[in-house]
């Protein structure tokens, strides 16, 4: 069985390019368009091993999404990327603070995504 990623962008463009690539891998992909629908989809679409988020979106954003996530029980090792267009270290280290497992800087080539999800993966 694929494990099953939830990809949280405000960006369809950004959804679709990241489950493109994911998905040519084997991955299952569910999409989600902001914290808070990430959060409902993480919750309803059973066994997600993974969650690949932007950080700023409308709504709730990405670091509010992990901090949320972290404070349930089950998913509280659950792997989160965190896609940022900002490499510098205070978002870093908000990321790191907020929960999340790693990041990638926008823009980030199929490489470089797949290398950080088979990373995290194991």
């Amino acid at each position: 069985m694929a494990k099953k990623i939830l990809i949280v962008d405000d960006s369809r463009t950004i959804r679709q390019q990241v489950g493109f690539t994911l998905t040519k891998e084997g991955f299952e992909v569910v999409e989600a368009e902001d914290g808070q629908d990430g959060i409902n989809k993480l919750q309803s679409s059973g066994e997600i091993s993974m969650i690949i988020s932007d950080v700023n979106m409308p709504n709730m954003g990405g670091l509010e999404m992990v901090e949320a996530i972290r404070q349930i029980e089950q998913f509280k090792f659950l792997p989160i990327i965190m896609l940022t267009t900002e490499s510098s270290g205070d978002k870093v280290e908000r990321a790191k603070k907020a929960g999340a497992s790693g990041w990638l800087v926008k823009p980030f080539n199929p490489e470089q995504l797949v290398g950080a999800v088979k990373k995290l993966a194991r």
